[in-house]
């Protein structure tokens, strides 16, 4: 099971961190990802960390956000910098044992965190 919390409604340039929490600890070789889903629009990558210290961006984001953990721990997070009207979204945490950017590569979902960005 996993538990996303840190949304909330924020000025653009403004920051949040979500955190995405486990049942219980992450395994070693564990994807971890957050996707998000705009309203009336698909879902999308954002980020994911492999192995607790490998990490991958959706170019969107690239340079403004930052997923970290801590290795062997429970909790991901996901630091939102520079924030803009665009990334609003409901932000979602997912878990698998297998690489890959697409929704269908992951089997456990968050129930997911509102992230709005005012102009």
């Amino acid at each position: 099971q996993l538990v996303e919390s840190g949304g909330g409604l924020v000025q653009a340039g403004g920051s949040l961190r979500l955190s995405c929490t486990a049942s219980r600890r992450f395994y070693t070789s564990a994807v971890v990802a957050w996707f998000r889903q705009p309203p009336g629009k698909e879902r999308e990558f954002v980020a994911l960390t492999r192995s607790f210290d490998r990490t991958t961006y959706a170019d969107t984001v690239k340079g403004r956000f930052t997923i970290s953990s801590l290795t062997g721990g429970n909790t991901i997070y996901l630091q939102m910098n520079s924030l803009k009207p665009e990334d609003t979204a409901v932000y979602y945490c997912a878990h698998s044992s297998r690489y890959g950017l697409d929704v269908q590569t992951y089997g456990t979902w968050g129930q997911g965190t509102q992230v709005t960005v005012s102009a």
